[in-house]
């Protein structure tokens, strides 16, 4: 049995841990917090941008114009982005990235289309390297303070690969926030860019759109080709930020509920050390009770 002097030090230990786990929750809630405000303000943004291209795709005829980043084509090359974080501490958060990675790469090696990793965020990158595969960049300061220049700086390189052929599709892997407790593994196809299925959604008014704009006519200058070419890259790279900032809230949110069970665990472990302590030393005091007891019989005799 742990003498008093252990229980006392161990109680010191889970109380420092404690405070430890309290202090990264707050920090973590303030991030998330704010993490949430900047999506909230660029939200509004992509999906009016994607409302554009949308309402407009849904206004022409589709074989008046060509859109490369929406060409399919047979995948034989294809790019994988994958977006986890640079630190740990947040619940399932990563070990859901590198499960998604293993099920992404096992379905390409089953299609034998060759692929390359483009991972954002160290964990991934180490999980990846572990796998044996060689990867392409060093992005990991995106997914601590995410901006659109950075994004852009990613993504831009993979849009003139797909231009060029030399990719035929690109996938991003990554945590989608639902709420603090809740992150979901998502994987996402950016190119090429579903542009029918959005189409038929705006005619079917299915995406609470105002409908009353449906029957508009574009006047269009230059032409309809170049407009749709000139916003069409603008999506794909507002996706991609979507996507960074959307890991980012989640694993701000993952980390915060990580660190909240952890601090209510250090509670309760805490709460039984204390009455083993208080057993303990309710024995020795009872022990000591009964040697003096014993003395004072043994001088009387």
């Amino acid at each position: 049995m742990a003498s008093l002097k252990e229980i006392r030090a161990r109680i010191l230990s889970v109380n420092s841990t404690k405070k430890i786990t309290s202090a990264m929750k707050m920090v973590s809630a303030a991030k998330l917090h704010k993490s949430e405000e900047n999506t909230l303000r660029f939200i509004p943004y992509k999906q009016k941008l994607t409302d554009m291209l949308t309402q407009y795709l849904a206004n022409i005829e589709p074989s008046t114009v060509t859109i490369p980043l929406a060409e399919k084509r047979e995948v034989k090359r294809a790019a994988i982005v994958c977006i986890s974080s640079n630190s740990g501490l947040c619940g399932v958060f990563n070990s859901n990235i590198n499960k998604l990675l293993s099920q992404a790469i096992a379905d390409y090696q089953a299609k034998g289309v060759a692929f390359t990793i483009y991972p954002i965020g160290k964990k991934i990158s180490d999980y990846a390297h572990k796998l044996g595969y060689e990867l392409t960049g060093d992005y990991n300061n995106l997914c601590d303070k995410p901006t659109y220049e950075d994004a852009c700086e990613v993504v831009q390189p993979l849009v003139q690969a797909y231009l060029q052929g030399e990719i035929d599709q690109l996938i991003v892997l990554y945590n989608h926030h639902k709420n603090a407790a809740v992150q979901i593994p998502t994987q996402e196809v950016l190119l090429p860019l579903s542009t029918e299925v959005d189409a038929v959604a705006v005619k079917s008014g299915s995406n609470g759109a105002d409908n009353g704009t449906q029957n508009l006519l574009y006047i269009t200058e230059p032409d309809v080709e170049t407009v749709i070419n000139q916003l069409v890259p603008n999506v794909v790279r507002m996706r991609f930020y979507a996507a960074v900032l959307d890991s980012t809230t989640a694993e701000h949110g993952a980390r915060t509920t990580a660190m909240q069970a952890a601090s209510d665990n250090a509670s309760k472990m805490i709460e039984t050390i204390t009455q083993q302590y208080n057993r303990v030393r309710q024995e020795v005091i009872t022990n000591e009770l009964l040697d003096i007891v014993g003395g004072s019989e043994a001088l009387r005799n």
